[in-house]
């Protein structure tokens, strides 16, 4: 059966196999997605672009452990944001960067202090929201644009900033707080809703 007449689960599944041209489909497929997961969470096109290429090659190494228990895309999305964030920890471990200034002392400055969400699209999230996260404090604003915007996991937040699990809740939460006072509300349910579309 050609491929272009393959759905797309029995093109993964033929990707699975080592279809060598399913695999080729399958990643350019998802490319767009692993270059925006990747451009949010870098710096740089150009460090977007590197992270996206080994994003991809994660995906095609480790497309044999895939067991569908998320939807592909979801899947690829996880990749994405795990190689970015390796990429980050070893940044935060070289004294060289040119990324890490104002150090402790050991030539490392913890990640919660480096902007990792310079490269966000703005576009994407409401103007209000903007407006609120730039009048509260730094560290509860970024809690929640790596938990609402960029969609991380807590423990994956924790790893990235160097705090606790527990910090990274209770940020989140007073920054969603925060949020609503801002923006004159009562309560904060509507603050997950940070994009123009519905919530993530």
């Amino acid at each position: 059966m050609a491929h272009e007449l393959l759905s797309d689960t029995q093109l993964l599944q033929r990707a699975q196999q080592g279809d060598r041209d399913a695999i080729g489909k399958v990643l350019r497929a998802q490319y767009q997605r692993v270059f925006a997961v990747c451009l949010r969470m870098m710096r740089s096109r150009s460090a977007a672009e590197d992270q996206t290429q080994e994003a991809l090659m994660r995906i095609a190494r480790g497309l044999s452990t895939f067991e569908g228990k998320s939807a592909f895309g979801t899947w690829c999305h996880r990749v994405a944001t795990t190689t970015c964030l390796d990429e980050l920890r070893k940044q935060r471990r070289r004294p060289t960067t040119t990324t890490l200034t104002n150090t402790d002392g050991n030539g490392i400055e913890p990640v919660d202090d480096v902007d990792i969400t310079a490269n966000i699209e703005w576009s994407d999230v409401r103007a209000d929201i903007r407006e609120a996260l730039d009048a509260i404090p730094v560290e509860f604003a970024r809690a929640v644009v790596l938990r609402d915007v960029l969609e991380l996991e807590y423990q994956e937040i924790a790893d990235l900033t160097g705090v606790a699990t527990g910090t990274v809740k209770s940020r989140i939460s007073r920054g969603r707080a925060l949020l609503a006072r801002q923006l004159g509300r009562n309560r904060n349910d509507d603050v997950e809703r940070l994009t123009n579309g519905d919530n993530k």
